[in-house]
């Protein structure tokens, strides 16, 4: 259960993430950079990496 868990909280955090880009608003200033959809793209797949770190070491993985 939870190993379970917590491939659902490491999928959850992207997922939050684009849909909120994902709701088409004007007001995101990351919208009108060059660099500004890779980074965001770099910054979901750190946040997994770091969640799946954290639970690697707390043993649920």
């Amino acid at each position: 259960m939870r190993k379970i868990s917590a491939w659902v909280a490491m999928a959850a955090v992207p997922t939050l993430i684009a849909g909120i880009y994902g709701m088409n608003f004007d007001h995101f200033p990351e919208t009108h950079w060059r660099y500004g959809y890779p980074m965001v793209l770099v910054g979901m797949a750190a946040i997994a990496l770091v969640m799946r770190r954290g639970f690697k070491r707390s043993g649920w993985l």
